[in-house]
């Protein structure tokens, strides 16, 4: 019976960790550390979106891409879903909702820097 609990009692702090995990990775770079996608590239935040709302309207989003969510993400703690323009999930971080910009080639580049006064690399 002791081995079933202790069993049971890993199993569900494994399965926790997955659901906790954060959809970015942080990069440190000459600005210090950054949200980065899973695969290296900069996320970026909009001074004129509200809280939990993305503003950044179709002909927005062909130059700052947003940084979807997977079908079956969870918002949890200070990670939250907000829909963009077209309905889809895309993630936020307190609030503030997360691109890409499409002007970055590779992993790392962060040319959307200040951008219009208005974007800003996500930390």
């Amino acid at each position: 019976m002791r081995t079933i609990l202790v069993a049971m009692g890993i199993l569900a702090a494994t399965s926790l960790s997955v659901f906790a995990a954060e959809p970015v990775k942080m990069m440190d770079t000459k600005m210090g550390k950054i949200m980065t996608t899973p695969k290296g590239m900069t996320l970026y935040t909009f001074d004129k979106d509200t809280k939990d709302k993305s503003n950044c309207d179709a002909k927005c989003l062909k130059n700052w891409p947003p940084f979807h969510a997977d079908a079956k993400a969870k918002a949890e703690g200070e990670w939250s879903l907000v829909k963009d323009v077209d309905g889809k999930d895309m993630w936020a971080y307190e609030g503030k909702p997360l691109y890409m910009f499409a002007k970055d080639k590779k992993a790392g580049d962060m040319t959307g820097e200040g951008m219009g006064g208005v974007w800003h690399v996500a930390k």
